[in-house]
Order: structure tokens, then C-alpha cells, then sequence
């Protein structure tokens, strides 16, 4: 009974902390993209050399985009003749440094961890998206255009009021909440029935952070384990409660987060087969290196 009453006590204070989270963080990006147009993101991504890269990696980082979403954007950068390594700097780092990720990172288990993840994620974009556009992998995209009006979307944003703004960024970040609420709850779910019966010793022996191999197979395992960050996050986070290496959870969640089978679907749509599987590999050498930094580290 009392384990019980512990796990479900778990599960109340878990979920009131992630949906008071979720609905701040997006309001206040969906609140800062109706200032940013996708032409001003376009001119910026067009610098030179890594300042490209480090300008597609920070639009990436405050963009909440979902797969649905950042792949349409993607192939707009593209069409629109942004450097191929700027844009694919943005691609890397629009999964992995969304904005509810870090957010969930930071309240769930601490600053330090989550500033080491942003670090991380964030300058391997940057050096992926370099290496991939000068190896010559800009020759494995397809030709695809985007439907829609986007610059009439625009426009019409930009002649919103203050208040207008504010009340939409808010409806919007109620709306997404009511979409993902229900993968939110079984991670939730799930990371509770973990934090309340799993026994901390069989956790400690698979996935402890003195497992060599722990690391590169939750990389692979958070592929079809991964339905959103919202549903990885409070697993990885009781699975760290009960004795996995935060490095080892780290990997599971950027595995997932970066190389979830819809994106990799959508991205085999824009992409040739030799791009899809190099876009693959880098996000997995990001998961490997970054989880064991973090077990050296933390």
C-alpha cells in the first residue's frame, strides 16, 4: 500500500510540474515566433562558413518544432538556396534542443545537467552540419516543393496587437498541450510504475554507468521506445532514479528524439538513401558521445 501511495504520489507531482512547463515554455515561443518570420530566418542562416552552422542550431534550439513541422521548414530553407550545412545544423538541433526538452531536463534534474545537454547538443549540430555539407552530402536531396502561403501567413502575423499575440501564443500552448496531454500521462505513467516497482539493483546491472555498452543501446533502444519528448523524459528521469547512468538516459532520450521512426520516414520523402542514413549516424554519434561525456562528467 504504501508503495502504491508513493507511486501515485509520483505521478500527481510529476504531471502538475509538466503541464504548468509545457504551457509556459510554448507560450512563450509561440509568442517570440510571431516576430520571427521565415524570410528573417532565411537571411540569417545565409552567413558564411560555422556562422551559418551556429545561427541554424540556435534557430533550431527556439523553434518547438515537431517532425510534422521542421520538415516542411527544412525543405523551405532548402528550395530557398540557404547553405545545405546551415540548414542541416537546424535539422540536427530542432529535435534535440527543443525547448520542452530542456525545460523538462532542468526541472526533472537540475541546471547543470540540462545546460551540459544543451552544450552538447548544440556545438555537435554545429560540427555535424559542417562536416555533412563539406563531405559533399548536399547532391543526396530531392527536389521537393512546399505547400501552402507562407508569406501570407506572415503577414497577416505581423499585424496582430500586442494583446492579439499574447492571447494566441497562450490558446496556441493550450491547444498543443490538449494534442500531446495524453503521451505526456503515460510517460508519466510508465516513469511512476518505474520509480515505484522497479527494483533499483536490476536497473543498476543493465544500465548503470559502469556499463560500457549501456550507452550505444539505449541509443538504439529510444528509437522505438520514442513517442514524444513529453513520454521519453519522465522515464529516462525514473529510470536515473533508480540507478541508470545519466549518461546512459541522455542517449536514450537524444536516440529518440533525433532518429524517431516518423521523422526518419518524412525525412526519406527529402532525402536520398545515402543522406537519410548519414543524417541517422550523426544522430546517433551524438547520443553515444554525449551520454558518455555525461557519465564522465556528472
Amino acid at each position: 500500500m504504501n508503495t502504491l501511495i508513493d507511486t501515485l504520489k509520483y505521478f500527481v507531482i510529476i504531471t502538475i510540474e509538466l503541464v504548468v512547463l509545457f504551457i509556459g515554455i510554448t507560450a512563450i515561443i509561440e509568442f517570440i515566433l510571431t516576430h520571427i518570420s521565415e524570410e528573417k530566418m532565411k537571411k540569417l542562416l545565409s552567413g558564411k562558413g560555422l556562422l551559418g552552422n551556429i545561427i541554424g542550431s540556435l534557430l533550431g534550439a527556439v523553434t518547438p518544432f515537431c517532425a510534422c513541422s521542421t520538415i516542411p521548414v527544412t525543405v523551405g530553407f532548402l528550395n530557398a538556396k540557404v547553405p545545405f550545412g546551415a540548414t542541416m545544423s537546424f535539422l540536427i538541433s530542432s529535435p534535440l534542443l527543443n525547448p520542452i526538452i530542456v525545460g523538462m531536463l532542468t526541472v526533472l534534474v537540475g541546471i547543470k545537467a540540462a545546460t551540459l545537454y544543451f552544450v552538447l547538443a548544440f556545438i555537435l549540430s554545429v560540427l555535424f552540419g559542417f562536416i555533412l555539407e563539406k563531405t559533399g552530402f548536399g547532391k543526396y536531396t530531392k527536389n521537393v516543393r512546399v505547400k501552402g502561403d507562407i508569406k501570407k501567413n506572415e503577414q497577416l502575423a505581423q499585424q496582430l496587437t500586442f494583446p492579439a499575440k499574447v492571447k494566441i501564443s497562450l490558446l496556441t500552448s493550450w491547444l498543443t498541450l490538449k494534442s500531446v496531454l495524453l503521451y505526456l500521462l503515460i510517460g508519466v505513467a510508465i516513469g511512476a510504475s518505474i520509480y515505484g516497482y522497479v527494483p533499483d539493483d536490476f536497473v543498476l546491472r543493465i544500465a548503470g554507468s559502469d556499463n560500457i555498452f549501456a550507452v550505444p543501446i539505449a541509443a538504439i533502444i529510444g528509437i522505438p521506445l520514442y513517442i514524444r519528448a513529453e513520454t521519453a523524459i519522465p522515464i529516462a528521469v525514473s529510470l536515473v532514479g533508480k540507478g541508470m547512468g545519466i549518461g546512459t538516459a541522455i542517449a536514450l532520450i537524444i536516440g529518440g528524439a533525433g532518429m524517431a521512426i516518423p521523422e526518419m520516414s518524412l525525412l526519406a520523402g527529402i532525402f536520398k538513401t545515402k543522406l537519410v542514413a548519414a543524417i541517422v549516424s550523426v544522430i546517433f554519434l551524438t547520443a553515444v558521445i554525449s551520454g558518455f561525456v555525461f557519465n564522465i562528467i556528472l
